[in-house]
């Protein structure tokens, strides 16, 4: 907490890259609104995230039920995601008999569902499962 009252300088890195929990919250909230602190993403922020809505711009964003200013200058730096790309993930499923693939972690639109039709094209039955969705694997 003592970190929160630092106002010459500081770099303070989290390992929370969406900020949807832990402590990146309360370093948010309390630096986010000054003009002179900034915030730097390294990777990808997804889609309904507070990375993504800081990332995008937002002129303020709620952070434990409080409305915070963005202030801050923010910066992005892209190709260091953890994360694999279709290339990286066909290449670890390779060509070995599978039942059935399910896709549950990415953008909807912007990749499962092209990654899904890729598969479906290499002959591998593939299924997106909606949430809450239940899925029997016998």
């Amino acid at each position: 907490m003592a970190i929160n009252s630092i106002e010459n300088g500081a770099v303070i890195m989290a390992g929370s890259g969406m900020c949807n929990g832990g402590r990146v919250r309360h370093h948010l909230k309390h630096n986010l609104w000054r003009e002179r602190s900034s915030v730097v993403f390294v990777g990808y922020a997804a889609e309904g995230t507070l990375a993504r809505r800081i990332v995008d711009g937002a002129e303020s964003v709620k952070i434990f039920s409080d409305d915070i200013p963005v202030r801050a200058q923010v910066w992005t730096i892209n190709g260091f995601s953890a994360h694999a790309d279709q290339p990286a993930l066909l290449d670890w499923l390779g060509d070995a008999t599978r039942r059935k693939v399910f896709l549950v972690h990415g953008e909807y639109d912007r990749g499962m569902v092209k990654l899904q039709e890729v598969l479906q094209s290499r002959g591998f039955s593939c299924q997106l499962p909606g949430m809450g969705e239940s899925i029997k694997i016998d």
